[in-house]
């Protein structure tokens, strides 16, 4: 089962005030879960996103595209990463997310496969 972990933080400017051992920390978190992942199926994406300062956002507006600067929508919590990941199930995909650092706010999706429909 294909599932879209989306990884949210209130402060995404908190990693230029950290240290360094706690930055390691972050890293080896994200490290782990990338093993656990690779041994129970697939890890088929994963980025670090900048921040929400470089977003643009595409809307309908009287039938027209319309660009804006920033995200799509106005939170407390901004948008600093995800993985796209192949496991057995929704549980086994949350159990493994716990292994991501807790100071992130995490949402675990599963993918929709649309019968008929292949991107390639």
């Amino acid at each position: 089962m294909k599932i879209l972990v989306l990884m949210t933080e209130t402060d995404p400017g908190a990693w230029d005030t950290v240290t360094e051992a706690e930055r390691e920390a972050v890293f080896a978190a994200h490290v782990a879960f990338d093993r656990a992942v690779r041994e129970r199926g697939t890890l088929d994406a994963g980025e670090a996103l900048h921040g929400v300062e470089t977003a643009r956002t595409l809307r309908t507006v009287d039938g027209e595209r319309v660009v804006t600067d920033g995200p799509y929508a106005e939170t407390a919590e901004q948008l600093g990463g995800f993985y796209l990941i192949d496991v057995a199930d929704l549980d086994e995909a949350v159990e493994l997310v716990r292994l991501l650092p807790s100071s992130y706010t995490v949402e675990v999706r599963p993918a929709l496969h649309i019968e008929g429909y292949d991107s390639e």
